[in-house]
């Protein structure tokens, strides 16, 4: 069963309950959705294609859906210079780049010769 993309300010999860930082989990864990948020991270617009090709070809259809997912949760928006951030995607790459700055020296750890 498909659970149906998180829309601000309303439950996804048919329990009444469900704390939105779980929704959001649930959203950006989806195949492809993160990775679309932080390729749009520069604030420039870009094109179907074009995020489809920076995003690895993701197919066509999985692409399709998690834009609408991410337009739908009001993080991603569409305007005549393509797909980019609304204000609240763009704060949430604000909250996502320390966890980005940590995920590098994390990476650049593993990788060191004194761990091998």
């Amino acid at each position: 069963m498909t659970t149906a993309a998180p829309i601000a300010g309303r439950a996804l999860r048919e329990a009444r309950s469900s704390p939105a930082l779980v929704d959001l989990l649930d959203l950006l864990g989806r195949r492809g959705s993160l990775r679309l948020v932080w390729e749009l991270r520069d604030g420039h617009g870009q094109s179907f294609r074009l995020l489809r090709s920076s995003a690895d070809g993701i197919s066509p259809s999985v692409l399709n859906a998690r834009l609408k997912e991410l337009r739908q949760a009001q993080l991603v928006g569409l305007d005549e210079g393509g797909y980019r951030l609304t204000p609240h995607g763009q704060e949430l790459v604000r909250h996502l780049q320390p966890l980005g700055r940590w995920a590098q020296a994390w990476g650049r750890a593993r990788n060191s010769p004194a761990d091998q």
